[in-house]
């Protein structure tokens, strides 16, 4: 008898072995295939039904196993909404372990230097990541840019330009919230000291920098055409520069006409208007803040285009009609 009842428990021992054997190779890896696929957990989806469709996307070997490992340690309440970059090769524990702790797939997009907050919001949206009217009512919101700590009414200048990794599905205020939290991190490490010797205030600059950005692409220039306005408005000239004119024109065409220059309902028409606009007409970049609070130690008043992306520059009115009568009336008559 005491034989029967070793021998039961032995076998007992076996099948449970055999079982918890089997139960561990259903949170195997599928495949050996570690080629990536987007699966997205979307929000008031049930660890049931991620599991389900982590079987039939051929990701988990078995939906319930998963359930259960989840349930065992306490993670079937923990999933995060968002895409996801999983492989057949990785493990049940380990996309497990991915979906949980929020390790979203996410896409990277660069914002040029020079872009006005329109354009960053269309790149936002053919990337998928943003609407772009949505984009845009969150720029314009002068309660956010407040609690940001900017001066408003818009995000206007603030966006900073560089290559930023966003999952998709991200609030629109979040994404322009981060580009915000980037440009007072630049500030505050590369400019805010040197700005303490100027008299401009800092929305005053980050103004001036978006128009600087917007004459030259070319470094080395910077420097000089933000001389060049800061010497005009210490003589008391118009800034007098097409950046400012065209971003206050709605719906512009890409042609700049005299009737837009001479127009005086234009609050950034610069042809008309004396000192700076009221606001930023795109977003700088650090080299564009720092020429305006340490700009070319020069009395250059005038710059006109070379046609090969610089410029020539002259402290005169006669010197820069000469100049524009070589480089801009030859460029026509070549046309």
């Amino acid at each position: 008898m005491i034989r029967w009842i070793a021998a039961a428990a032995v076998a007992g021992v076996v099948v449970a072995g055999a079982a918890l054997h089997h139960a561990r190779g259903l949170l195997d890896p599928v495949g050996a295939t570690s080629t990536p696929r987007l699966f997205e957990v979307a929000r008031g989806d049930s660890l049931g039904a991620v599991a389900g469709r982590l079987e039939s996307d051929g990701l988990v070997r078995s939906a319930t196993a998963l359930k259960l490992f989840a349930r065992w340690n306490e993670l079937d309440g923990r999933l995060h909404v968002g895409e996801y970059e999983l492989s057949p090769h990785q493990a049940a524990a380990e996309i497990l372990d991915t979906i949980t702790s929020g390790r979203v797939k996410t896409w990277p997009i660069t914002v040029p230097e020079g872009h006005r907050a329109s354009e960053i919001a269309l790149r936002l949206d053919e990337a998928g990541l943003a609407d772009a009217e949505a984009f845009m009512m969150v720029v314009e919101d002068l309660d956010f840019a407040h609690a940001l700590g900017l001066p408003g009414p818009t995000l206007e200048g603030y966006l900073y330009p560089d290559t930023y990794h966003l999952p998709r599905g991200l609030p629109a205020r979040e994404i322009a919230r981060s580009m915000v939290r980037l440009f007072d991190a630049v500030w505050s490490q590369q400019v805010d000291a040197l700005a303490a010797g100027t008299s401009l205030s800092k929305h005053e600059i980050v103004t001036m920098a978006s128009i600087v950005e917007k004459e030259t692409a070319a470094a080395v220039e910077r420097p000089l055409i933000a001389a060049v306005f800061l010497n005009r408005l210490d003589k008391g000239m118009r800034l007098e520069t097409d950046p400012t004119v065209i971003y206050g024109i709605p719906d512009f065409d890409g042609n700049l006409k005299k009737r837009h220059l001479q127009d005086p309902s234009n609050a950034y028409n610069t042809y008309r208007i004396r000192g700076l606009p009221p606001g930023p007409i795109a977003s700088p970049g650090v080299e564009a803040l720092v020429a305006v609070v340490r700009p070319s130690d020069s009395d250059y008043l005038y710059f006109v285009s070379r046609n090969d992306g610089t410029h020539e520059f002259s402290a005169t009115y006669e010197e820069h009609v000469n100049a524009v009568n070589r480089y801009q009336r030859r460029h026509r008559q070549r046309r």
